[in-house]
């Protein structure tokens, strides 16, 4: 009796570890095939079809490369004000191209990318009209900070998009210009108490109009002041510089496990970012159910929105964002609408500096519509230079200086059939600087290209795409172009600016497209 016992517990720890065995060779089947089999199978699809390429190295692919190229751009200031930028910017993929050409592919770790530049094409595929093209799927390191509506697919993006419009309304940013305007005067006021009896001082505005930018985003959010929300701008900029330190680890499947001193880090700051925004969230619902609460911000603007939309579909649960979908939106507010405008601010003053001309120009008019009174809704859609100028910095300083989306079914695109797996790359800073689309005089700064608008601006009006393009176009490009307008007619009406002795013409990438060594100009009172 107790031999059949025993054998019983022996027959139950072989079947355990046949289970333990088979679920490890799956394991390490499904391994191989990711790193290796794969990879190598999608590779040789492309080049059957004569699109060359770097070859594959073994889970990295090219990022370990790209990040040496990247760092050995960065110790080397440009030696003139070029905005021919591109080898710095993007070294790997410059690289590529002028050895294999304007169609290759370059490695993502275990996934290829090919560079698409033909404009035409990059409208199939922002357009995604046969469906078969997504967003890379978010890493778990990306997570941590672009959630939201940037990060959705299928449904839950449609309805997400739906909510979101409602509250980006044209109407709906009217409300916001006070809370600009508000910002713009502080601006102002912070830079002349800077200014020396001579009525000038140098000044690094990088930092100043991500200052500014983050007021702006923090009252016209959630109606608070700038120092209200500075720690939620602390963590994520911590984060920021935490996933690029550690982007070559994570490739490593089960790395973000291992409790390293990062790791650990990225998972407080998460925590902390959610909790403080989960309380805000929480506050304003509860004002609102009470009546004392306004709508004149976009948290009030998106709770307003999310309940009309969930109550026009009658269904209360089904169509409508959560608390926690709510927290990944105000994520996506905080840093998207903090960057893009603080980068295309430091650039205009940067590249009007270079080009005293252009800023003279707008200066002049900006005080023929305004005088000195405050920049108003009208009067902002009268200035023409000032629109060709941000439409021309946003073409030799895009904010996002590329485009990624993936395959997940076997698709056409122009000549070549793409099977799932690969993934596009679609280089807004190149595209922007191409000479055969927007002549030879691509890297040099000409707003007047613009006098006729984007549509007539070059030979494809598909070339111009610093929001990117199709569905999934920036939702809050309006809000975006609308802030920086208000602030350079505030500070064009004020002050005249000259790069300093001390500026170096660095531009590199930290997820946007920044100046290294920050933006020194020498402030004048006019």
């Amino acid at each position: 009796m107790g031999s059949s016992h025993g054998d019983g517990f022996v027959w139950v720890w072989w079947g355990l570890g046949l289970l333990l065995l088979g679920w490890v060779v799956v394991q390490v089947v499904r391994a191989v095939m990711w790193v290796w089999w794969t990879p190598r199978r999608l590779e040789r699809a492309l080049r059957q079809q004569g699109i060359p390429g770097n070859s594959y190295r073994l889970l990295f692919g090219d990022i370990g490369e790209g990040t040496r190229l990247t760092e050995e751009a960065k110790l080397k200031p440009m030696r003139s004000f070029s905005h021919d930028i591109g080898a710095r910017i993007l070294p790997l993929l410059q690289r590529a191209m002028e050895t294999h050409g304007k169609v290759s592919f370059t490695w993502f770790g275990p996934y290829p990318r090919v560079s698409i530049m033909d404009p035409a094409l990059i409208r199939e595929v922002l357009s995604n009209k046969f469906g078969h093209i997504r967003k890379p799927e978010p890493t778990p390191l990306t997570r941590f900070f672009l959630t939201g509506l940037v990060s959705y697919e299928g449904e839950k993006w449609a309805t997400h998009r739906r909510i979101i419009n409602l509250a980006f309304h044209a109407e709906k940013l009217k409300l916001m210009l006070p809370a600009f305007s508000v910002c713009c005067t502080e601006l102002v006021s912070r830079w002349e108490k800077l200014l020396g009896p001579e009525g000038f001082c140098e000044i690094d505005v990088w930092p100043e109009l991500q200052n500014f930018t983050k007021d702006i985003i923090s009252r016209t959010a959630f109606g608070s002041r700038f120092e209200e929300g500075r720690r939620i701008f602390q963590l994520q900029e911590e984060q920021v510089q935490l996933a690029i330190q550690s982007v070559q680890h994570w490739v490593i499947p089960g790395y973000r496990y291992i409790p390293t001193k990062k790791n650990r880090r990225m998972k407080e700051t998460f925590r902390e970012v959610s909790e403080l925004l989960r309380n805000m969230i929480i506050k304003r619902e509860k004002a609102m159910q009470s009546g004392i609460a306004s709508n004149d911000d976009l948290l009030g603007l998106l709770l307003e929105s999310n309940l009309a939309y969930s109550s026009e579909k009658g269904d209360l649960d089904k169509f409508r964002m959560t608390t926690e979908d709510m927290i990944d939106e105000c994520k996506l507010f905080y840093f998207a609408g903090q960057e893009t405008t603080s980068c295309l601010l430091t650039w205009t003053m940067v590249v009007l500096s270079m080009h005293p001309e252009w800023q003279e120009r707008a200066r002049t008019e900006v005080l023929q519509v305004f005088g000195k009174d405050k920049p108003d809704l009208d009067g902002l859609s009268q200035l023409k230079i000032v629109t060709m100028i941000l439409y021309e910095v946003l073409r030799l300083y895009p904010p996002a200086v590329f485009l990624s989306r993936s395959i997940y079914k076997t698709m056409k695109l122009g000549e070549y059939t793409f099977p799932p797996g690969v993934r596009f790359i679609l280089p807004i800073l190149f595209i922007h600087h191409d000479p055969e689309v927007w002549g030879n005089d691509a890297n040099e700064f000409k707003p007047e290209r613009f006098i006729e608008g984007v549509s007539k601006a070059s030979k494809n009006k598909l070339a111009f795409f610093p929001f990117g393009g199709g569905a999934r176009v920036c939702i809050g490009q309006s809000f975006a172009f609308l802030e920086a307008k208000m602030g350079l007619s505030t500070i064009l009406q004020n002050f005249s600016f000259e790069l300093s002795p001390a500026y170096r013409h660095a531009p590199h990438t930290v997820l946007t497209l920044q100046p290294q060594h920050g933006a020194h100009v020498i402030l004048h009172k006019v």
